[in-house]
C-alpha cells in the first residue's frame, strides 16, 4: 500500500486498522508495528524504481532491526530471558527421551547431558534463525506484493532469471574466514568464537547452495535440458550436502562462461 500511495494517503488508511486492532487485542497492534516498518521500507524501495534483490535486502534488514529491538525491550523492559526460554522448550521437547526410561534402539541412552548441548546449540544459534527469517519473511512480503501491485498498476521489479543468480565472488574468502573461526572455536573454550563460526558457516553454505542451483539452471538453458531437471537438482541441493561444492567451484573458477563459450 506504501508503494501506491501518498505517505499522508498511508498514514490516513492505517490508523483506522491500527484503531480496530486495538479494540479487538493490543498484540494485534504489535504485528501490525511489526510488519508495518518493513512494509515502508520496501515500498519506498519500489517508488525509488530499486532492483527487487535491493528491495528485499532492505526488508529484510527492517524485519531483523525489529527483531533485535524486540529482544531487548523484552529483555530490559519485561526481563525476557530468550536463552532461558529456549532452555526451557528444548527440555520441554526432549523429556519424553529422558522419560522413556532408558533404553533405546542398540542400548543407545538419552541423558542430561545431551539435553543440555542441544539447548546450548540452540542458543548459539539464534543469530542464524534471525537473519533467515528475516530474509524468509521478506522473501514473501515481495512474492505476494508484485503481483497486487501490478494490479493497482504499480510496476515492481521482479528477481532477475534463476539462470542469472551469482553470489559476489568474496564469498570464497568469507569461506576460508569461516574455517578459520572454526578452528579458533575448537581451541577456545568460550562461546564467543564458536557462536561466530556456527552462524556464520550455515550463511555460506546457504550462499553456495543458491550459487549452485543458479549453476544448475544455467547449465539446464545452456543444454536445452528438460525443464524439471533443473527443479530437481535444485532441490537436491538441499538435501545431498556435497552438492554445494559446485557452487564453490562455480564462484571461483569461469564455469558459465566455459560453457557458453561457441566451440571453434
Amino acid at each position: 500500500m506504501f508503494a501506491s500511495l501518498p505517505v499522508k494517503s498511508f498514514i490516513w488508511h492505517l490508523v483506522p486498522v491500527a484503531i480496530i486492532l486495538v479494540i479487538f487485542s493490543p498484540i494485534y497492534l504489535l504485528l501490525l508495528l511489526l510488519f508495518t516498518l518493513p512494509a515502508i521500507v520496501m515500498g519506498n524501495a519500489y517508488k525509488k524504481k530499486k532492483s527487487a534483490l535491493f528491495a528485499l535486502m532492505a526488508g529484510s534488514g527492517a524485519m531483523l532491526a525489529e527483531y533485535l529491538l524486540l529482544l531487548l525491550i523484552g529483555s530490559v523492559i519485561f526481563q525476557f530471558d530468550l536463552s532461558s526460554y529456549i532452555d526451557d522448550v528444548v527440555r520441554l521437547t526432549i523429556e519424553p527421551l529422558t522419560n522413556t526410561s532408558s533404553q533405546m534402539v542398540n542400548g543407545f541412552v538419552w541423558t542430561p547431558e545431551m539435553t543440555q548441548d542441544v539447548a546450548r546449540q540452540t542458543q548459539l544459534m539464534i543469530p542464524f534463525a534471525l537473519v533467515v527469517t528475516s530474509l524468509v519473511m521478506a522473501l514473501i512480503t515481495h512474492l505476494i506484493a508484485r503481483p497486487i501491485l501490478n494490479v493497482m498498476g504499480v510496476v515492481v521489479p521482479k528477481f532477475p532469471p534463476v539462470r542469472e543468480w551469482r553470489m559476489p565472488r568474496a564469498l570464497i574468502w568469507y569461506y576460508f574466514l569461516a574455517l578459520l573461526f572454526e578452528v579458533i572455536s575448537r581451541q577456545s573454550d568460550g562461546t564467543y568464537w564458536t557462536m561466530i563460526a556456527m552462524n556464520l558457516s550455515p550463511l555460506i553454505n546457504l550462499g553456495f547452495m543458491i550459487q549452485a542451483i543458479g549453476f544448475f539452471f544455467f547449465l539446464s538453458h545452456a543444454k536445452k535440458w528438460n525443464p524439471v531437471v533443473p527443479y530437481l537438482l535444485a532441490a537436491a541441493v538441499f538435501f545431498i550436502g556435497p552438492l554445494r561444492i559446485i557452487g564453490i567451484i562455480d564462484l571461483a573458477f569461469p564455469l558459465r562462461e566455459a560453457i557458453s563459450k561457441p566451440k571453434r
